[in-house]
C-alpha cells in the first residue's frame, strides 16, 4: 500500500506555490469599490471588475466542488482555506444559504495560501472528490469548518475515514500528481484573479475581497437573481 508522504506532500506542494507569479494584488486594489458594497458591519467591502477571460476559467478549473443549483444563471464561486478564520464562519453561513436560495450554484475553489495543513487538507479534500463525488467533499468541508483548531491532512483522512472513504484510498489519492497538480491550478487562477484575502468571492464579474457577512452575501445572491451583477443599479 502506498503511503501518504506528508513531508513530499508539503514540500511539493509549497514548491509549486513558491514557483508561481506573485499575487496580482494590484490588480485587485486599483478598483477598490467598484460597486458601492457595505458588509454587515457597514463599511466598505473591496470589490473589483475581473477580466472576463479570468473568470470564464473558473467553470473548466479542475477540483472545483459544486453545490446546490445545476444551473448556472446564479452562480457563486469562494475561493477558501482551510486555517482561515473567516471561512470557517463562511462555510456555515453558506449551507445555510444554499437552503434558503434553491437558485444558488456555489462552486468551492480551494485557495490554500496560509499553512501547510491547509494545503495538506485541500489535497485529502480534492482526493474524496475523485474518489467518491461532490457530495462526500462537500461533506468533509464542512465537517472540516466545524472543527476547532488547526486543520492539516492528518485530521482531513481522520474525516474522511468517518465518511467511509478507508485511508488506504484516499492517501495515495491524496499523494497523487493528479490531486498536485489540481491545487496548483486553483492557486494559480486566484493568484491571477488577485485574491489575496480568503475567503474571496467571485460573481457576477467582481472580485470580493473578505467576507462581508451573511446578511450581504444573501443580498448579493438576490442581486445575481435580479439582475446578473453583486448590486443592481438604482
Amino acid at each position: 500500500m502506498m503511503t501518504f508522504d506528508r513531508r513530499r506532500i508539503i514540500q511539493g506542494t509549497a514548491l509549486a506555490l513558491l514557483s508561481m507569479p506573485s499575487f496580482n494584488i494590484a490588480r485587485a486594489q486599483s478598483t477598490d469599490g467598484w460597486h458601492a458594497l457595505k458588509g454587515d458591519d457597514g463599511k466598505p467591502v473591496p470589490n473589483t471588475r475581473l477580466p472576463v477571460e479570468l473568470t470564464n476559467e473558473i467553470d473548466a478549473l479542475p477540483g472545483v466542488i459544486w453545490v446546490g443549483s445545476k444551473s448556472s444563471a446564479v452562480t457563486l464561486y469562494e475561493f477558501y482555506d482551510y486555517n482561515c478564520p473567516y471561512c470557517r464562519v463562511a462555510a456555515k453561513d453558506l449551507h445555510v444559504l444554499l437552503k434558503q436560495r434553491p437558485e444558488l450554484r456555489l462552486g468551492l475553489v480551494n485557495n490554500a495560501i496560509l499553512s501547510l495543513g491547509s494545503m495538506q487538507a485541500a489535497k485529502v479534500e480534492l482526493a474524496l472528490l475523485l474518489l467518491r463525488g461532490p457530495a462526500i467533499a462537500y461533506e468533509l468541508h464542512r465537517r472540516l469548518f466545524a472543527m476547532p483548531g488547526v486543520n492539516d491532512g492528518r485530521r482531513a483522512l481522520d474525516v474522511a475515514e468517518g465518511l467511509g472513504v478507508p485511508r488506504r484510498e484516499s492517501e495515495p489519492m491524496a499523494d497523487s500528481e493528479k490531486v498536485g497538480g489540481m491545487l496548483r491550478e486553483q492557486a494559480s487562477l486566484a493568484a491571477n484573479l488577485g485574491l489575496a484575502a480568503t475567503p474571496s468571492f467571485v460573481a457576477g464579474g467582481a472580485g470580493i475581497l473578505g467576507y462581508p457577512g451573511a446578511r450581504t452575501i444573501g443580498r448579493i445572491v438576490a442581486s445575481l437573481d435580479a439582475c446578473g451583477e453583486i448590486v443592481c443599479p438604482s
